[in-house]
């Protein structure tokens, strides 16, 4: 993804495994959540994603355990990316978050339920893979748009 945007028009650009890191938290928040049925972990995690969907993703509480406890311990060449696409992903991550919280608050547990296995799947795959669902919907809406 850092190859593909253009990288001197953004504003700000982030360490790429910071948010990485962040998915790494958000998968254990949300399969907690999952596995528990706990409303209250997904309104502690929306609030992260709103953070990070408003503010930027280097603003988290997980972007702070990162800074603080991981990226002093790493070496070697620090790879950047553009904030946009994971602030755009965090941003999706609200909504899920949202619907969620929704579905609990009109009783209907399915769409809890489906909800936060959509976000934790979206997580996963960014943790586990280095794959961010979300950016690359991101790149794919920003390619659409300049066509």
């Amino acid at each position: 993804m850092t190859q593909v945007l253009d990288l001197k028009n953004s504003t700000t650009i982030i360490d790429a495994r910071g948010p990485r890191l962040g998915a790494v938290i958000t998968s254990i928040v949300l399969a907690t959540a999952l596995a528990t049925n706990n409303v209250w972990i997904i309104v502690a995690q929306a609030i992260v994603f709103a953070i990070g969907s408003i503010k930027g993703p280097q603003f988290t509480p997980y972007a702070f355990i990162y800074k603080t406890f991981v990226k002093p311990r790493l070496k070697g060449e620090t790879p950047a990316e553009d904030v946009r696409p994971p602030q755009f992903a965090q941003s999706v991550g609200l909504l899920f978050a949202l619907a969620a919280i929704g579905g609990v608050l009109f009783s209907v547990n399915a769409v809890f339920t489906i909800a936060v296995a959509f976000a934790l799947g979206a997580a996963f795959l960014n943790a586990a893979f280095n794959f961010c669902l979300g950016c690359e919907v991101y790149l794919l809406l920003l390619r659409a748009r300049s066509k």
